[in-house]
């Protein structure tokens, strides 16, 4: 399936799609080679990745790069995971502020390496300017963690007697990373596991959920065409009942060619 016949009908496709890129490691371990390898091919799908969404109709796309959990990885895998943030930002920058694209990172700033950290302040500073395309990219983040930031938020307005009454949802959504971005419509896994590993848990409410049996260094535009394609045979009620009342959509896994 090609990124046009998707485009044909962009109203009936994700506006919103987030990524759970997963199998880099299982990828360059079935070839013999070191996990570093499938980091760095994983690197180029996610460029092919974020070259094909606008074709699919896709205005934001959020990738799971790196959680909190990550950081209990070898320290040699870890190291070797901030070189290809510096390494991405470092090449690809220039190129995603000319094709009017806005780059913003979620999570939790405090303990990031400083050089990293300049890094996401260099690359959100820069791109803020852009509004053709949102590539939100989920660094040191947690769902728990950003839901647990976002009540933190709410006690500290109302110590400082700012916030009375009662708590609403969208007091705490404005509290998290994800605050002003659009709804997600669809979440995708690669590798064929099958869960979302504290990626976007409040986000996920009403999202659709795709899984797709590929290994994320071999995703590109004809994978995330047949996600977009499994988006649209959705019938998406958010809650409510239509006339003739079907079973609800469940979770989809989808064979990917390879």
């Amino acid at each position: 399936m090609s990124a046009e016949t998707v485009a044909t009908a962009p109203e009936k496709g994700p506006r919103h799609v987030a990524l759970i890129m997963d199998g880099n490691g299982r990828w360059a371990e079935r070839r013999g080679l070191p996990r570093v390898v499938g980091h760095r091919e994983g690197v180029q799908a996610l460029r092919r990745t974020i070259k094909a969404a606008p074709d699919f109709g896709i205005r934001c796309l959020t990738v799971f790069g790196f959680s909190t959990e990550n950081w209990s990885r070898p320290a040699d895998e870890v190291s070797d995971l901030m070189g290809l943030v510096r390494s991405f930002v470092g090449s690809d920058l220039k190129r995603l502020e000319a094709a009017g694209v806005r780059v913003r990172v979620l999570g939790r700033r405090k303990g990031l390496p400083a050089d990293i950290a300049a890094i996401v302040d260099r690359a959100e500073t820069q791109t803020a300017h852009n509004d053709r395309f949102l590539l939100q990219v989920a660094f040191n983040y947690g769902g728990r963690a950003d839901l647990a930031d976002a009540a933190q938020r709410l006690v500290d307005l109302a110590r400082a007697g700012e916030l009375s009454g009662d708590v609403t949802e969208e007091d705490l959504g404005l509290g998290l990373s994800t605050a002003g971005s659009p709804p997600v419509d669809l979440i995708v896994r690669t590798s064929g596991e099958q869960r979302l590993s504290n990626f976007l848990l409040w986000e996920a409410a009403y999202a659709e959920l795709v899984f797709q049996d590929i290994l994320w260094p071999d995703y590109g535009a004809e994978a995330l065409g047949q996600a977009v394609a499994a988006f649209g045979s959705r019938e998406r009620r958010f809650g409510g009942r239509d006339a003739v009342e079907d079973a609800a959509p469940e979770a989809t896994t989808v064979k990917a060619a390879v």
